[in-house]
């Protein structure tokens, strides 16, 4: 029976959180039971971009040293790593605080890159992920809690699409397009492919609202461990009050039939009770998207115009030309501080909301979509 054990930890304080992620290891059998003498272990982190530990966009640094010193004290080599969206992967890990904790360990913080073959997913036969993911003797995921203006939420699963090497990440945002089902049945074959042991999770204070990078520090109070990262993810959706058919993830997972879309209150260990929810979590703006169901006469010009739209802010903007590089389908020109967005090519993956750093990209919803939430849907 796969378990989700749910710990309650209200701050960073280094005792405390080697306290939490001690307990993790212990819950499920100790580091030994994970990683022998020698192994290589990626320590897969949320750093998706270039933020200071205090805008709770990245994985904290305490969590990432909590863990890493376990993983020595068992005779393992830890390796700090992901791949960056747009920023640079040295310029992002400074800022996150990581090199810090590698240079405090005398360990390796390395970029996820040089990608190889992961193995056949059942609906994408050709995913490739960074070479140090298919050479890692164990991985553990290490990921942040959040909102995410595409995938509603993003846990334990959505990070392991980090594994997938730079600009490969905007290809797979163009090539899957609008459907967001299927986009997570690419995280679930990606989850397969890279088949982490462990995953804890930094709920300690989180993202809600327009994340995963522009939303508000949100104190969730919660580290999560499971070996199963399906389960874990699934209930701490169920937590923060989202019914799982709003949720891209569980909807893909149910079509597949998987078990973890069934939830058992005995699954559950540790702080919290299975009924607890957290309460004043604010979901993307883009949510909306929830109300556009996706008809066979449905091609992508009418979903486009049917679906919550992303906008520029321009009294925010630096003009620093990110949002341009990240837009697979070249849907942006920025001309000074000026962005204009062609909507016939836009994919609305919000890619260009997640990586402005000034948070210059805001959404407007459809008529469509005002006319569902003016009536209550």
């Amino acid at each position: 029976m796969s378990r989700v054990l749910l710990i309650r930890q209200t701050d960073y304080e280094p005792s405390g959180i080697d306290s939490a992620i001690g307990r993790a290891f212990e819950f499920f059998g100790g580091g030994k039971h994970f990683v022998a003498p020698g192994d290589k272990v990626l320590l897969k982190v949320n750093l998706v971009a270039g933020h200071k530990p205090e805008r709770r966009v990245t994985t904290d640094p305490s969590v990432v040293e909590s863990v890493a010193r376990l993983i020595l004290d068992c005779g393992g080599h830890p390796v700090i790593g992901d791949s960056p969206g747009i920023d640079s992967f040295s310029r992002a890990a400074e800022r996150a605080g990581l090199m810090d904790v590698a240079r405090r360990l005398g360990i390796p913080c390395a970029e996820l890159d040089d990608p190889v073959a992961l193995p056949p997913g059942e609906s994408f036969h050709k995913i490739e992920a960074a070479r140090l993911v298919r050479d890692a003797d164990v991985i553990i995921n290490l990921p942040k809690m959040k909102t995410h203006g595409q995938m509603l939420l993003t846990l334990g699963v959505k990070n392991l699409f980090g594994c997938v090497v730079g600009r490969s990440k905007a290809a797979w945002h163009y090539n899957v397009g609008l459907n967001r089902e299927c986009f997570a049945s690419l995280l679930l074959d990606i989850c397969k492919g890279v088949a982490p042991v462990f995953t804890i999770l930094d709920g300690v204070i989180g993202m809600d609202g327009d994340g995963p990078t522009s939303g508000q520090p949100f104190p969730y109070g919660v580290i999560a461990a499971a070996e199963d990262v399906l389960t874990m993810d699934f209930w701490l959706c169920r937590m923060l009050g989202v019914p799982p058919e709003e949720f891209p993830l569980w909807r893909a997972a149910r079509q597949r039939g998987l078990p973890e879309c069934e939830l058992k209150d005995d699954t559950i260990a540790g702080d919290f009770a299975p009924d607890y929810r957290f309460s004043g979590v604010r979901l993307p703006a883009s949510r909306s998207l929830r109300l556009i169901p996706r008809l066979p006469f449905m091609g992508p010009l009418i979903e486009r115009a049917m679906t919550t739209r992303p906008v520029h802010i321009p009294e925010r903007c630096i003009g620093c030309g990110q949002c341009q590089k990240v837009c697979a389908a070249g849907a942006l020109t920025l001309s000074g501080k000026k962005l204009f967005f062609d909507y016939s090519r836009c994919i609305r993956c919000y890619c260009c909301h997640e990586m402005c750093p000034v948070q210059a990209i805001g959404f407007k919803d459809s008529p469509l979509v005002r006319l569902g939430k003016f009536i209550g849907i």
